[in-house]
């Protein structure tokens, strides 16, 4: 139940694109599946559209029903005037240039489905949201919508090597590049991911929601297994426990390995509980104790301890969250 328009229009009379099918095509095998190969979005990939009836008949189609997830992506050309912002298509003329972002946001408003998000990459795409009836300085968006925008509603989307500077990060991000520890993609994390990435004077991405929750839009194999993320209230069963060690976590401790070893000799659960807290660390959950690293924690019977995150996640884990 959940269903992806996703569209990328090159070839506009007098004015033609060469990154935007390029953009869409990525795009559309990208969220099809998860990382793992489970399906995601069932996508229809549209690159021959050519008039403005056409692609707004297809939003309409994309918003009605009751499915979990809709999401419209956008890659051509933007347009703004004194009315509003439009995304433009191919039959566009002077005082007609295409879908109107106020049209498609009401469309939008209304739908009834779940969770809504829109991404465009086109010039002036920071219009969509701010409707021209308020002046174009006010969000009006309902519940359950997201919109991610290539730029704000005055500036230009640029285009890169065959792809949009946007919508390359946005492959980037989908992949894997904004990914929590649980390898979940939301569009917040897309946003801090392409935000982070885009300079100060460099096009700037906007985000805008009215949501009580994050949906995600992809999920990927995680750093670490939620199996050993849930362990962490197991290995630290108060916030502020310290998980004592010693030589007989360190695997390489042993008398068959040929290096000056000490008692107690690598213990095989030990060992074992060592590697998960050594993944744990590796994500910034865990931290060694009066010690650089975890080996020499163990080594020199020191202990390791939850990070500010780390301790995020323990509650997540108590509460069963995770």
């Amino acid at each position: 139940m959940r269903k992806a328009l996703v569209v990328g229009i090159n070839n506009y009379p007098s004015a033609h694109l060469n990154g935007c099918i390029n953009d869409a095509s990525a795009l559309g095998s990208i969220i099809e599946t998860n990382g793992d190969g489970s399906p995601n979005f069932d996508v229809r990939l549209e690159t021959n559209i050519a008039t403005k009836s056409e692609l707004k008949s297809k939003i309409v189609d994309l918003f009605a029903g009751d499915a979990d997830t809709a999401l419209f992506y956008f890659s051509g050309h933007g347009f703004l005037n004194d009315i509003g912002g439009y995304i433009v298509t191919p039959d566009f003329k002077q005082y007609d240039e295409g879908v109107s972002m106020d049209e498609i946001l009401k469309i939008v408003n209304d739908s009834k489905i779940k969770d809504k998000i829109i991404i465009l990459d086109c010039c002036h795409s920071g219009t969509m949201g701010t409707p021209s009836i308020t002046g174009g300085n006010m969000t009006h968006i309902a519940e359950g919508v997201s919109i991610l925008t290539a730029s704000k509603k005055d500036e230009s989307a640029m285009e890169v090597n065959g792809h949009g500077v946007f919508t390359n990060l946005l492959l980037d991000a989908l992949q894997g590049g904004a990914a929590d520890l649980r390898g979940h993609i939301t569009p917040g994390s897309i946003y801090a991911y392409i935000d982070q990435a885009l300079g100060a004077w460099e096009q700037r991405p906007v985000f805008k929601t009215n949501i009580t929750r994050f949906t995600s839009l992809r999920i990927v194999n995680p750093q670490v297994s939620v199996d050993v993320i849930r362990k962490i209230t197991e290995y630290f069963p108060e916030p502020s426990h310290k998980f004592a060690l010693d030589p007989s976590y360190e695997d390489t401790n042993a008398i068959d390995i040929e290096h000056n070893v000490v008692e107690p000799y690598a213990k095989p659960e030990n060992v074992a509980k060592f590697k998960h807290l050594q993944k744990l660390q590796s994500v910034g959950l865990v931290i060694p104790v009066n010690a650089d690293y975890m080996y020499f924690a163990a080594m020199n019977s020191k202990s390791c301890g939850l990070t500010a995150l780390g301790y995020h996640y323990w509650r997540l884990v108590k509460d069963k969250r995770i």
